[in-house]
């Protein structure tokens, strides 16, 4: 007889099933506890990602408006294109699943122009969300609702589109150095897009819904909406007219000079720092910022490798780069402006005061050369500032001393960046008066072995004409909210006053008499009084750097009007290898050029002298339709001649038309008969002819002429542009516009 377990190893056996039972509870117990208390919140957000779908709404980007309200940069609706990979669980049998995606993978890739081996990867991964493109626009967002909509494969339940947005610049390059651009995630990568960011980002909205175990949306289960706010907009204080100006005329003194480092023109209100415009020749258009030019796509199309993808990045970087705030240079002849408010205000000189140019001037055993190198003889300080005398200017700078100039120069606000709100401003390099020795003052003093940037040198030049207060430039007027509230505004900020009321007055008129009668006369225009200073620097360490010779930066910065200064306007060519190089002779006909147009924009006033009265055109009278003696009557009463073709009684053509001006003693043709033959003539070639020449030529040719530029008195005046192409064939009677210059510098 088997006898069962005894009464202690019962005990023994179930004392250790106990103990085995509590080790197993104290383990799942303790499991339980790291998981529920330890690891509660990382458990917690990996189920959310399962049971939940969320998604980020992208909010719209704040507007840049110019000062006048005309849009600069806006955003427009766009769509992102994802699939929901997981999704594809919910298809019964793999060959149907294989279809189906195979399907979607050939639509998507033909219609978002994308590799369909790259649409298929997406499709097999492993998750609940997956970007296919972003930024599609909504002809493409329409052929992918067709698809869906026409599908075999039900398709809808795979793929969607969320609504985002895109940016959009509507003039294309205006202002584009100034403005930046966007990157693909919609933030700000340069200019006011860069430097306003925290202000156009906005605040993006959410959305959260439910979904089950296979990642299917179920949206009756729980759902919610953040809505996105949308960022602030900018009005800027650039005047997209006047900015237009500003790249017309730039663009075309680059072509005509042979710019190679480009170019800028900065116009800026003298009395509270606004920049209305703010221009830089070889930009880029920032609805493609990252496309380069066709001539620079050559130069990265010829290399290969490392080699090209280094020049692209370089290339890029200089079209993006804003010279006007980015780069600096030594500004010449331009800052004797500077040395003489100095020179005014500490009273080494005065309006009256004589002075005699030898050619030359030395200090410290060193020969400074003027650049008449016979010498301007006896002159007051205004012919010396006319003449842009070095050595009258160097003078000025050893009676005033290290200590005196460095006080000005930092006071001017030559010592530092400006503050303007744009990104990438750079820092002067200059010699600071713990290194400034007798010869660095010498050449300070005339402009030269310093650099700033053009928009410290503009504002100093407006310090110097608006009574002497140095303002601080900026390009934002006003921040305001998406119901167009004021969230903040950019009041003018003076920083202190540099010179008195009285020595900014004398620069006024030293000025005046540069481009009345010095070297700014290109720049002259009728009927407005301007004040201006030319400069040609050398880039001395860029030729002792490269070995190459004639290496220049030609500038101009004029006032307007110099009585009652409203604007400057700084003009800068940097490194022209045209048939001249000056500024007074190349950068002061581009300043003239621009003033010309947004000073009559500006609703400033011409007012002629008698001289400049009788040489203004006169508008040519609507004779067509009229009896052939009434227009002969008509247009000898306005000063103009006039041929008949044909022996008809009525004028039933003219030519010019009534919109046209005309110098006195033009003609204009008048055609009598409907099979009167327009008479032909060829346009002459103007290049290096004076005024009174060309007038001749343009007779000889049967074509009317138009005198623009510089004023037409004076000597040295020549033609060196026209507006239509010598040997054109044109209607007897077409007005060519012919500019002249002097070539007479003062620099």
């Amino acid at each position: 007889m088997v006898k069962g377990p005894s009464k202690s190893m019962v005990k023994r056996m179930l004392f250790a099933w106990f103990l085995l039972l509590a080790i197993m509870i104290g383990v799942i117990g303790g499991r339980l506890f790291y998981l529920m208390v330890i690891k509660s919140d990382f458990y917690q957000q990996k189920a959310a990602q399962q049971q939940l779908y969320d998604n980020e709404i992208s909010a719209e980007r704040g507007k840049i408006y110019d000062r006048n309200g005309e849009l600069l940069a806006t955003s427009a609706q766009v769509w992102t294109v994802f699939v929901t990979p997981n999704s594809f669980s919910s298809i019964k049998g793999e060959e149907k699943r294989n279809a189906t995606k195979a399907d979607i993978a050939t639509n998507l890739s033909a219609i978002l122009e994308l590799d369909y081996q790259t649409v298929l990867d997406n499709l097999n991964k492993k998750v609940s969300y997956q970007r296919i493109k972003r930024n599609v626009e909504k002809p493409v967002a329409d052929k992918i609702r067709k698809y869906i909509a026409s599908s075999e494969y039900k398709v809808g339940q795979f793929i969607g589109l969320e609504e985002s947005s895109k940016r959009y610049y509507p003039n294309n390059t205006l202002a584009s150095s100034v403005l930046g651009f966007v990157g693909s995630d919609n933030q700000g990568l340069y200019g006011l897009e860069k430097k306003y960011e925290n202000d156009l980002v906005g605040v993006p909205g959410r959305v959260v819904a439910a979904k089950d175990a296979k990642g299917n949306d179920m949206p009756l289960s729980y759902e919610l909406e953040i809505e996105a706010t949308p960022g602030n907009s900018l009005v800027t204080s650039l005047d997209t007219y006047i900015q237009s100006v500003c790249e017309k005329y730039l663009d075309q003194a680059v072509i005509d000079n042979k710019i190679t480092e480009r170019g800028a023109v900065i116009c800026m209100n003298v009395n509270s720092g606004e920049i209305l415009a703010m221009a830089v020749a070889g930009d880029f258009d920032p609805n493609s910022a990252f496309d380069l030019s066709p001539e620079n796509q050559a130069i990265v199309d010829a290399l290969e490798g490392d080699e090209k993808t280094a020049m692209i990045s370089q290339l890029r970087n200089v079209q993006w780069r804003n010279k006007a705030v980015s780069d600096t240079y030594e500004p010449g002849s331009v800052f004797k402006i500077v040395t003489a408010a100095m020179a005014l205000e500490e009273g080494a000189t005065s309006i009256g005061n004589h002075y005699n140019c030898n050619g030359y001037i030395v200090v410290a055993g060193r020969r400074y050369n003027c650049h008449k190198r016979e010498g301007h003889g006896a002159e007051t300080l205004t012919n010396a500032v006319q003449n842009s005398c070095n050595p009258v200017f160097i003078t000025f700078g050893q009676q005033l001393g290290a200590a005196t100039f460095s006080k000005y120069f930092e006071a001017f606000g030559l010592g530092e960046k400006t503050g303007i709100d744009l990104p990438g401003e750079a820092l002067p390099t200059y010699h600071k008066l713990s290194s400034m020795g007798i010869t660095e003052l010498a050449s300070s003093s005339f402009g030269q072995t310093f650099k700033v940037t053009p928009i410290q040198m503009i504002t100093a030049i407006s310090a110097a004409v608006n009574g002497g207060y140095l303002v601080q430039p900026h390009i934002v007027n006003e921040v305001i909210d998406n119901d167009g509230n004021t969230v903040k505004t950019v009041a003018t900020s003076v920083k202190r006053q540099v010179i008195s009321s009285t020595t900014s007055e004398t620069i006024r008129v030293l000025m005046e008499a540069v481009v009345d009668g010095g070297g700014g006369k290109n720049a002259y225009v009728s009927g407005y009084r301007i004040g201006g200073k030319t400069g040609t620097s050398q880039k001395v360490s860029e030729m002792i750097e490269s070995g190459e010779s004639g290496l220049y930066v030609a500038s101009f910065c004029g006032v307007a009007p110099i009585n009652d200064p409203e604007i400057a306007l700084l003009v800068i060519l940097d490194e022209p290898h045209g048939d001249a190089y000056y500024g007074g002779t190349i950068a002061a006909p581009v300043g003239g050029q621009i003033l010309a147009e947004i000073l009559p924009y500006m609703g400033i006033e011409p007012q002629y002298s008698d001289e400049e009265l009788s040489k203004i055109g006169v508008r040519v009278p609507s004779v067509t339709g009229q009896k052939v003696e009434f227009a002969k009557k008509a247009i000898t009463e306005k000063g103009l001649k006039y041929e008949i073709v044909g022996d008809g009684d009525t004028v039933l053509k003219q030519f010019p038309a009534s919109t046209g001006t005309l110098s006195s003693g033009s003609v204009v043709m008048l055609y009598t008969t409907d099979d009167a033959a327009v008479k032909k003539t060829t346009v002459p070639n103007f290049f290096g002819l004076s005024v009174s020449d060309a007038n001749e030529l343009a007779k000889d040719n049967d074509i009317n002429i138009q005198f623009a530029g510089t004023s037409v008195s004076g000597s040295g005046v020549t033609a060196y542009k026209q507006s239509v192409e010598s040997g054109t064939e044109v209607d007897v009677g077409t007005i060519v516009t012919v500019y002249f210059r002097t070539t007479e510098t003062a620099e």
